[in-house]
């Protein structure tokens, strides 16, 4: 029996930091490269990311029995992040395939906290669902998966539904840009609904406040269930639908080296913790305080924190928890 089984993407990621000089920032908006030249890169950085993997280690290291359901090539990358989830405890419950490479990401310069991130879903998008075996446990944590893998995804959501397993989705903008009529079909199955408030909009196709956002999201959702909706550096809003509660999570001031894998971070937290008992203003903080650490430092998983790291950050932490109304 598994606490948590994670699907998502597995990626190599690639971190390039070049000499700035050559590189051109508009804004906030576009970054660009001069057409022609060959780049020097000044540091580079190889790491596994990938919503499945990073949300897999974070449970992991917080001590809960995880695996990794997801499709990986038959390569050398491949090889590199198995290697990776065996470090981290992990059991990989997927299958590898020869007919598509590895996910691979190249993550470019960042500027003010901000990166750009050039991304090849490979074998991500082929996981079949028939050719998994999804055993005991009791949550499924379903990161952004697209293409024919998202219609695995929601026969693993109706599966999870049918067999009294716990069902977390933490939908990218990718998915959230298909509305709640198509999402529908995942949405029924949801017991924990985590995403940012960018993604929420384009949910629910209006731009609008987090009550606004939740009275639209909460009757698509069939059951009991607790949504969470991120605002980056102003916090969060959760919605426990079995309480009636709103809290509104509001962080401490943090120097950001580099934002990718915050989120993966936040809502494994987040569950871990709910798996253990904990209420929901204990799992909001222990979230902000693994998401704070990921955010300090480079790549998804790197400075993931272990449950006795997080029972101590907490105890001290400046995060704050307000209750409100709708």
């Amino acid at each position: 029996m598994y606490d948590v089984i994670t699907c998502g993407s597995a990626v190599v990621d690639v971190f390039v930091t070049t000499h700035t000089d050559n590189v051109l920032f508009h804004g906030r908006k576009e970054i660009a490269y001069p057409l022609g030249t060959k780049i020097l890169i000044k540091e580079k950085h190889v790491m596994v990311g990938g919503g499945g993997t990073n949300t897999a280690a974070s449970f992991s290291r917080i001590g809960l029995k995880t695996a990794f359901l997801g499709c990986l090539g038959k390569d050398g990358d491949a090889d590199y992040i198995l290697n990776s989830l065996k470090k981290e405890k992990i059991e990989f419950i997927g299958y590898q395939t020869d007919k598509f490479q590895t996910g691979y990401s190249v993550i470019l310069d960042s500027q003010n906290d901000d990166r750009t991130i050039l991304t090849y879903k490979g074998a991500n998008n082929e996981l079949d669902y028939s050719k998994i075996k999804i055993p005991k446990t009791k949550w499924i944590y379903s990161s952004s998966l697209v293409e024919k893998s998202y219609n695995t995804l929601v026969k693993i959501a109706s599966y999870a539904n049918k067999h009294g397993i716990k069902f977390a989705f933490n939908p990218s903008s990718y998915q959230a840009k298909l509305g709640l009529k198509k999402l529908s079909g995942v949405l029924k199955c949801v017991d924990l609904l985590v995403f940012n408030k960018e993604e929420a909009q384009e949910l629910t196709g209006i731009k609008a406040d987090y009550h606004v956002l939740i009275k639209k999201i909460i009757p698509h959702l069939d059951k009991e269930a607790i949504l969470i909706i991120t605002d980056g550096s102003r916090g969060a809003v959760l919605y426990n639908s079995k309480t009636k509660q709103i809290l509104r999570m509001i962080p401490p001031k943090v120097k950001v080296c580099e934002t990718t894998g915050a989120g993966d971070s936040f809502a494994s937290t987040y569950l871990a913790y709910h798996i253990m008992g904990k209420n929901d203003k204990v799992c909001l903080i222990a979230a902000m305080e693994n998401a704070k650490s990921i955010i300090s430092h480079l790549g998804g998983k790197n400075n993931l924190l272990s449950r006795s790291e997080l029972d101590r950050n907490i105890k001290t932490s400046k995060t704050k928890i307000l209750m409100l109304s709708m």
